[in-house]
């Protein structure tokens, strides 16, 4: 299908279902200004001024689809704690739905704790298991993704190493997906960077990339970041890969042709989420049959201007598309 307009994109994007597979968690802030040395230790005193708490990890990634006009369905698994049933109201609060949600009391929640003074990210305390799954887990999880793939018109992977995803869970949903015509895309992690056979988008950063070929490469040579990535295509049989390159942008690879776009300048505030972001534009879009080369700049916009904003944050659609109108990304539909 053609898609004539910025519009009508976003009016696609309204229609399509996502399920988001991979570990949840809780993004706590405690805001407040330093005045004083502690007297105990060497350490700056932060006297609290506000506290907050967002979804994060792979709800993150729902908020983004959610942000972007698409309805979101996450799937993970979580802690029978009281900070699972925070998770859950703040899952309520976005109009999320929670159905994908399995609770182990094996597990706890994930809370990562940010201590912020001013515009300074002073300590992160992370609350954390990141055990592996045990056998009832495992099919607890695969049997809800099985489930909601066949409701859903894409699927996303957000690993984090958090445990949710092991290399038999990874295998049969994609596995199934493929067999439902339901595409994938990953947005991966060290431990499970491999397991990722047969997706649809993959969507490593440099330093990923870089890790799970256990190879060095300069990345401002064209030919070593191609042969990098065409080693990776060997490896996983994916049918694209959409590498994200920090302040040098984004490179977009499928068979023998491939897209590079540069990064926008910016004021970087936060690079915290920006990979959620990139991730949901370029899976909603390719979904959509869209151009290579507009996916990899709508992405590319997309993870630049979360960057401006301090902590975890959804894309803005009001801004992404006054940014993509401005520079003329809607005539890279044709």
């Amino acid at each position: 299908m053609k898609y004539k307009d910025l519009e009508s994109v976003f009016k696609a994007f309204e229609k399509l279902k996502v399920l988001i597979i991979g570990d949840v968690m809780i993004d706590a802030y405690v805001y407040g200004k330093v005045t004083r040395i502690s007297p105990e230790a060497p350490v700056p005193v932060v006297n609290v001024t506000k506290r907050e708490n967002r979804l994060g990890g792979a709800a993150n990634v729902a908020l983004n689809i959610q942000a972007l006009g698409a309805t979101p369905i996450l799937c993970s698994i979580i802690g029978d704690d009281p900070e699972a049933d925070m998770f859950k109201t703040l899952l309520k609060k976005r109009g999320i739905t929670d159905k994908g949600i399995i609770k182990s009391g094996k597990r706890i929640t994930t809370v990562k704790n940010r201590v912020i003074a001013g515009s300074q990210q002073m300590m992160r305390v992370d609350t954390e298991s990141i055990r592996a799954l045990d056998n009832i887990e495992e099919k607890a999880l695969l049997d809800h993704i099985k489930k909601l793939i066949d409701e859903v018109d894409l699927v996303i992977f957000e690993d984090y190493d958090k445990g949710c995803l092991n290399e038999y869970v990874i295998t049969e949903a994609i596995k199934y997906a493929n067999a439902q015509k339901i595409p994938t895309s990953v947005d991966p992690k060290r431990k499970n960077f491999l397991f990722y056979n047969d997706c649809t988008l993959f969507k490593p950063n440099l330093r990923e990339l870089k890790e799970g070929l256990r190879r060095e490469f300069d990345a401002e040579n064209k030919e070593e970041l191609l042969e990098a990535v065409a080693e990776l295509k060997e490896k996983l049989n994916f049918k694209k890969a959409l590498v994200t390159l920090s302040d040098k942008g984004v490179l977009l690879f499928e068979k023998n042709s491939h897209v590079r776009i540069n990064a926008h300048l910016r004021r970087i505030s936060d690079v915290s989420g920006a990979g959620d972001t990139v991730i949901s534009i370029a899976a909603l879009c390719n979904s959509l049959g869209l151009p290579h080369k507009f996916t990899a700049e709508f992405a590319n916009l997309g993870g630049g201007i979360v960057c401006e904003y301090l902590g975890v944050v959804p894309i803005e659609k009001e801004r992404l598309f006054q940014e993509a109108q401005e520079n003329d990304i809607f005539e890279l539909l044709a």
